[in-house]
């Protein structure tokens, strides 16, 4: 029986038509959930069920149309993230807020998805001021090292979507209910220029090093990436450096930095840690330093705890707790 293994997996001949007939059925780029209601938050999740003849995608770009605001891409394990600011052709309301300006454009880049396999791509938006029936289309590029695929063509009013070779993913609006309330800060970004919250959590003292304010973002349902704060003063004389950062409750968890340049906003991951110089004070806040826990087991919640154990190159192990404060960080 012919085999493919992958992660120490085999998947049987049977299993491999199976998502082969799966990923065949949308052979272009496209939304799982294809409407949205009005004024909603959603997780926007694209697939893309293959890479370019042949090729493995190595980086997906997505630009947001007018109507889908205060976008917050999930970061993925081994992939850069980019995100572009821009003016909004209209203000919007955010909480009280006017905003006129915000995410257009998404990138994640220096991945590598094999054209033997499928992945997703999300987004966290609001749906804002869109009439119901309008479709909102997300022009998509897939790059796979130097061949390009535009997946950016929309129908004309009334036309077939279907006979386009490219067409763009599309979300149709659709009617929706006032709920009063909308979870629109996905844990561990602060890209809508919310604040930092305020610190909690016990402080916690080894060798030199004194660690305070530790606190989580609660996460929204199925969202599977959290983000984990707090700050490290250094007492002595000596430099020190956090070298890595483990959970009981995620699959693994990255340091990562986040840098904001031209409008345009980098995140990536920091594999040789964090230096804490002598006499210094290092902060892992929103929008800066973070932790990002991957595969999380249990979204956090509001008023829950999340254990961390921190290993630095001179203190060692290091034992934190991380209470989970509201999706705002408060």
């Amino acid at each position: 029986m012919k085999t493919i293994k992958t992660y120490g997996k085999t998947f049987g001949l049977a299993a491999l038509l199976y998502a082969t007939a799966f990923a065949g059925a949308e052979a272009h780029v496209s939304f799982l959930d294809r409407e949205a209601k009005q004024d909603s938050t959603i997780l926007a999740t694209l697939q893309v069920p293959h890479g370019c003849d042949g090729k493995a995608t190595t980086e997906v770009r997505v630009k947001l149309p007018e109507g889908f605001v205060f976008a917050k891409p999930q970061p993925k394990a081994g992939w850069e993230l980019e995100v572009v600011k821009g003016d909004y052709q209209k203000t919007y309301d955010n909480h009280g807020d006017k905003v006129k300006t915000g995410v257009i454009e998404v990138r994640w880049k220096n991945g590598n998805l094999s054209d033997d396999f499928y992945d997703t791509f999300v987004i966290q938006g609001k749906v804002s001021g869109v009439e119901a029936g309008t479709s909102l289309a997300f022009p998509v590029t897939q790059m796979c090292g130097d061949t390009v695929t535009a997946w950016d063509q929309v129908a004309a009013e009334g036309g077939d979507a279907h006979g386009l070779k490219s067409p763009a993913p599309l979300l149709k609006v659709v009617a929706g209910e006032d709920h009063g309330h909308d979870h629109d800060d996905m844990a561990g970004m602060n890209m809508s220029g919310m604040g930092a919250a305020a610190p909690a959590g016990e402080t916690v003292k080894a060798g030199d090093l004194e660690i305070s304010g530790g606190f989580a973002k609660a996460m929204l349902p199925g969202q599977p990436v959290g983000g984990g704060f707090f700050t490290v003063k250094n007492n002595g004389k000596t430099d020190d450096r956090l070298l890595s950062v483990t959970s009981p409750v995620s699959g693994e968890v990255q340091i990562h930095e986040m840098e904001t340049k031209d409008n345009v906003m980098r995140m990536r991951q920091l594999k040789d840690g964090i230096a804490i110089a002598a006499g210094e004070t290092v902060k892992l806040e929103p929008g800066n330093l973070h932790l990002m826990f991957q595969k999380v087991k249990t979204p956090f919640k509001q008023g829950d705890t999340v254990p961390v154990t921190l290993t630095f190159e001179k203190a060692g192990k290091v034992d934190l707790v991380l209470q989970v404060l509201s999706a705002q960080g408060k």
